[in-house]
């Protein structure tokens, strides 16, 4: 399993201790919540926090704009060093152009969905991407608890990607921990992401293990 921890939970006020554990664990990415405040209900941080993480994480960067209109932020993203760029459909009037945008700038494009919003709706985008994400909590805040009809969407793209024959792998963001890790990786899920259950771990290296084995 692949597995990226989210910044969100990192500790901000050591954050260079946390990206340490991150680069000695067997995380393959680390996840970045970017958040306007606009389209979801939180702020988080932005660019410049991005560019000093990029400068001590060895690990790929894949930043999830929770945003409107990300399509104006490709190349800050692109120039922060991020390998994937990530944007909710739901943002996106004209996702096609972005999705073209992103690889354009020389990413991977990857495109989340919200609990609410069905996966029929990328049947004609997801020959083109790189990564889908299904939310698995309402966007916003960190902790909350996983909703489980995600894992019949888990299996719903799956049938999807595989009629379309998209490469694009299935990540899945909230409330993942060892119980809704172990239930993803059967349903068909190839990237976990984990916040808490890694930065308020007693022992986040472990935590990681445990997704990784899944």
């Amino acid at each position: 399993m692949i597995v990226s921890p989210s910044l969100l939970s990192a500790d901000f006020g050591n954050l260079a201790h946390d990206l340490e554990m991150i680069n000695q664990s067997k995380a393959q990415m680390l996840h970045l919540d970017v958040m306007d405040g606009v389209f979801v209900p939180n702020i988080s941080f932005g660019f410049p926090v991005i560019k000093y993480v990029q400068q001590l994480c060895t690990k790929p960067l894949d930043v999830h704009l929770m945003i409107v209109e990300p399509q104006k932020f490709v190349n800050q993203v692109r120039d922060c060093g991020a390998e994937i760029m990530n944007v909710h459909l739901e943002a996106c009037n004209h996702l096609d152009r972005v999705v073209q945008q992103i690889h354009d700038a020389g990413m991977k494009a990857g495109v989340t969905i919200n609990p609410a919003t069905p996966v029929c709706l990328l049947r004609d985008i997801v020959q083109q991407l790189d990564l889908v994400l299904l939310m698995s909590v309402n966007p916003g805040f960190g902790g909350q608890k996983f909703i489980p009809n995600t894992l019949n969407k888990v299996h719903e793209l799956k049938e999807l990607l595989k009629e379309k024959g998209s490469k694009a792998v299935i990540e899945i963001d909230g409330g993942v921990n060892d119980v809704t890790g172990s239930q993803l990786a059967k349903a068909g899920a190839d990237v976990l992401v984990a916040g808490n259950y890694v930065f308020k771990a007693d022992d986040p290296l472990k935590a990681i293990d445990t997704l990784v084995n899944l």
